[in-house]
């Protein structure tokens, strides 16, 4: 049984008609649109972040928040990261491996610690999590909370999201792109993965 992600598992809770027909009938979905752009402030994200990994430093993003947050330099952190390796754990019930790629992973002084995601857009209004369609978003979260546990560290249901909003000024471009990031905690929940992946293994089945 091949390994499934994240994304699968939310393609299935999603639709599972199409989930079967991409997983068993091989009825592949069209491939989204890349967002290159989304993927840039990622990086630049990522790399603010680490200068302070492992350090004792609070990064001074999180400081101006009033958070105390240092980012973690957990030695398995680079492969959590990778698109195509990510956190994998077996699903005792199933046998299934699943995996998914994290953003980042903060620690407090008590040594518990927090998924971290970020998201780019480019609208008129405050960033939030109240739309419908990023029930998605909270879902992402939550499975990377269980897929940590299942890896033996103790992970807060507070996660947090990284958002930030491109600026649509009146100032000329000269190729600079300004943002307005928000900090967003989220309290999740990962009591719906177990009952998820039995569904979409019997689904398989």
């Amino acid at each position: 049984m091949k390994p499934i992600s994240r994304t699968k598992v939310e393609a299935f809770l999603n639709c599972p008609r199409c989930f079967w027909l991409d997983q068993v009938a091989g009825v592949k979905q069209p491939a989204g649109f890349p967002f290159n752009l989304n993927s840039a402030v990622d990086h630049l994200f990522k790399n603010e972040f680490d200068r302070y990994r492992g350090g004792s430093e609070v990064p001074p993003r999180l400081a101006r928040e009033g958070l105390a947050f240092i980012p973690a330099a957990h030695p398995e952190l680079g492969t959590w990261r990778s698109n195509f390796k990510g956190v994998r754990v077996v699903h005792a019930a199933t046998g299934m491996t699943v995996f998914g790629a994290i953003d980042d992973l903060w620690r407090d002084d008590a040594g518990r610690h927090y998924v971290v995601d970020y998201k780019a857009t480019s609208k008129n209004d405050e960033v939030n999590l109240d739309a419908g369609w990023q029930g998605g978003y909270k879902r992402q979260v939550e499975f990377y909370q269980w897929l940590l546990r299942g890896k033996g560290l103790e992970v807060a249901d507070t996660a947090w999201f990284v958002y930030a909003n491109g600026i649509r000024g009146e100032e000329p471009f000269d190729d600079i792109l300004r943002f307005r990031t928000k900090i967003i905690p989220y309290e999740g929940s990962d009591a719906w993965v177990e009952q998820a992946l039995v569904d979409r293994w019997l689904c398989d089945g």
